[in-house]
């Protein structure tokens, strides 16, 4: 597939977990952190750039990713304003890279089970149209990471808060292309305590499907 429109990927991951109590990209999850699964989905994706926001604990977290964090492919950016919202984190990544590349797609840090295949099949379907946002949807509901074109930018630059893009998804439903998955799993995100042990339980519960 030849890439029509050049993407990187930001992954947020700079907030302090609040919810969480403890830093949850330095959650292990089998033999990884928490960040590392959702890098190496990323990493080895069609993805063209990786830019990986950073701030709470952002020392502890490059300690714990070793030589991956210099990856060719990956570019770390730390953002020292984070507790103004994840809307910061996504203007810090989105600065990075607006001007050498056509798309980005936003993923979040704490959706450890999202792949590679995932992305690229949500990218393959970007590029083949003719539309400027892509979003995953299960059973008809919106999901994240989202894909957007250049067209987009200067409004998500303006963008302020905690709230992220979804409004400017909504205010322009003409340019959404809503591409169905099959797997859920996929776009578990991890907010509390609660959440973690519910995503251990459905990776147990899979595993036994299997068997």
């Amino acid at each position: 597939m030849i890439q029509e429109k050049p993407t990187a990927g930001i992954i947020l991951a700079a907030g302090a977990s609040t919810r969480f109590g403890q830093p949850k990209q330095l959650l292990r999850l089998k033999d990884k952190y928490l960040i590392e699964w959702v890098l190496d989905a990323a990493l080895n994706s069609m993805l063209s750039r990786i830019v990986l926001v950073l701030g709470y604990s952002h020392q502890k977290i490059l300690q714990a990713l070793g030589k991956k964090s210099q990856h060719s492919k990956l570019y770390i950016k730390i953002n020292p304003q984070f507790k103004e919202g994840q809307s910061h984190s996504l203007r810090t990544g989105l600065s990075t890279v607006k001007d050498d590349f056509a798309a980005v797609i936003f993923l979040l840090g704490d959706q450890p089970m999202l792949n590679s295949a995932t992305l690229n099949t949500l990218l393959d379907r970007f590029w083949s149209s003719d539309k400027d946002i892509c979003v995953p949807t299960y059973r008809g509901k919106r999901k994240t990471p989202t894909v957007f074109g250049r067209r987009f930018y200067r409004q998500l630059m303006d963008i302020k808060g905690d709230m992220g893009a979804r409004q400017l998804i909504e205010a322009n439903p003409d340019q959404v292309l809503s591409v169905e998955m099959d797997d859920p799993l996929c776009f578990f995100d991890i907010d509390t305590e609660q959440d973690f042990e519910r995503l251990l339980c459905k990776i147990r519960n899979q595993k036994s499907k299997i068997i």
